[in-house]
């Protein structure tokens, strides 16, 4: 579907013989319509490096993986549906026209209660945090573990794709971040050299696991019970990784947002139930995970930034890509000494 038609699908559709009359939210490979009581998830008929979704039978298969891979921690995810043209309505999961896409349907949660917007507002609490740690790890004991041995070329070349956003720091951010990629991927080879054995032994330790691979603040809403949602689904690769990388995201987002005693808190909930860490070598290289994460972030806001045509969208993309960047730097610093 093209965004016009989603627009007309929000404002002129139905679902099960209702009007959506929705609100439209748009990422870089999905809309989401938000009705009163569901949310659509609709993916862009795009191709990229790392996913697929340029045909109908593609979409459909991604749709019904997202749809599985998520039920596995989160009860929100209800069905996926075809979405119909048929004489001039559009519907979504009706049985007459021409099927133009799908869509995951999913329960409505509240926006305000999802954790960035709590983080903001200072109104996360620890009880919260410690329910969530629970959660996570209770899922990672049960998740299928993945046997893959630690690849070294593929790990520094994770790092060192920051090269990629080489030319938009030193263009926005001038002479005194001239070094500080340089400086990080030095950093990070050298890393990766002393402590190749230990991410070899964990690769064969049961480390590696069949997670979330996205776990963090914007994809958690704090009810009484956290719901966790919105799972990788179109690279196993990205999904199937270390617990430490995985918590390592959620753990470097709480850091971000200026809160290193929920950080701290989780880590130590999760570790009861998880050990993670059996050696001490494993803190260090969870504190590496937290910079890796932080530059993956720096990255993909650096990037939207070179492509944005509004002014404004593009600072804050900058803001935003500049603040993680100085973190993975801090994260590194704190290795180094």
């Amino acid at each position: 579907m093209e965004r016009q038609e989603v627009k007309e699908l929000m404002d002129k559709g139905t679902f099960e013989e209702r009007p959506i009359h929705g609100a439209l939210e748009e990422t870089n490979i999905s809309w989401v319509i938000l009705s009163r009581s569901h949310a659509f998830k609709i993916k862009k008929s795009i191709k990229l490096s790392f996913l697929d979704y340029s045909t109908l039978e593609l979409r459909k298969k991604y749709c019904e993986k997202e749809l599985e891979l998520n039920r596995r921690f989160s009860e929100i995810y209800l069905s996926v549906q075809p979405v119909v043209f048929f004489q001039g309505i559009w519907v979504i999961g009706g049985n007459k026209g021409k099927i133009k896409d799908y869509a995951v349907c999913m329960k409505r949660m509240q926006s305000q209660k999802r954790m960035d917007v709590l983080l903001k507002q200072n109104k996360v609490s620890a009880t919260s945090i410690s329910l969530l740690a629970n959660q996570v790890a209770e899922f990672h004991k049960k998740a299928e573990i993945i046997f893959k041995d630690y690849n070294h070329n593929q790990a520094m070349g994770i790092f060192n794709d920051l090269t990629s956003v080489q030319e938009v720091v030193y263009k926005e951010f001038g002479r005194d971040y001239l070094e500080i990629i340089p400086k990080l991927i030095s950093w990070s080879d050298r890393f990766l050299e002393t402590h190749g054995k230990r991410l070899l032994e964990r690769s064969r330790e049961g480390f590696i696991r069949d997670v979330h691979g996205d776990v963090h603040s914007g994809n958690i809403f704090l009810y009484q019970k956290p719901i966790i949602f919105d799972c990788i689904e179109f690279l196993d690769e990205f999904r199937q990784i270390d617990v430490l990388y995985e918590i390592a995201f959620l753990c470097m987002d709480l850091e971000c947002f200026g809160r290193k005693d929920l950080s701290d808190l989780f880590f130590e909930e999760y570790s009861k139930i998880v050990t993670c860490c059996p050696k001490k070598e494993d803190l260090a290289i969870f504190l590496y995970y937290k910079s890796l994460r932080a530059n993956v972030r720096a990255k993909v806001f650096l990037l939207n930034s070179k492509f944005e045509v509004d002014p404004k969208k593009k600072l804050q993309e900058l803001v935003k890509g500049k603040k993680y960047l100085d973190l993975a730097m801090r994260y590194a610093e704190l290795l180094k000494s």
